[in-house]
């Protein structure tokens, strides 16, 4: 489904030596949850692995796009101290942050596809809401 249908997605979209991601979603929790999983799909076939753990963080309070810097930060944080990986996300507001569970494996279990991202850029980063709902795009470099 394409934005504005009212239902949630993401995608990759072509940028020159970096991975450009845009979602969409009715909320905004649930578009920075589409976010971490285009982000994942990026470089990751994620469609056969089994959850192997839970993880629970708290995204400390600030403005729209800097939540989305800092939960993409976590996932390339997590993915090169510890080789985790998000299989799902479920993102809460929580006084003026967010709180985030996710469903995670490790990357040693999934089929690597592509480069894994090792920042998120502040270039033509935006997280916005409107009538339609909520959009993000952010450039990974890789």
């Amino acid at each position: 489904m394409e934005r504005g249908s009212g239902a949630a997605g993401h995608r990759c979209v072509p940028h020159t030596a970096d991975v450009r991601i845009e979602a969409w979603a009715p909320s905004r929790e649930e578009c920075l949850a589409q976010a971490v999983a285009a982000l994942v799909d990026t470089f990751a076939d994620t469609a056969r692995a089994q959850p192997t753990g839970d993880a629970e963080f708290r995204v400390p309070p600030a403005d729209d796009p800097d939540l989305l810097v800092a939960l993409l930060d976590e996932v390339v944080y997590r993915l090169d101290t510890t080789g985790e990986l998000p299989l799902r996300a479920e993102v809460t507001a929580d006084d003026g942050g967010l709180r985030v569970h996710w469903t995670t494996t490790g990357t040693d279990a999934v089929e690597l596809t592509g480069a894994v991202p090792k920042a998120v850029s502040l270039h033509e980063l935006h997280l916005t809401g409107g009538p339609s709902g909520w959009s993000c795009a952010v450039t990974l470099d890789v």
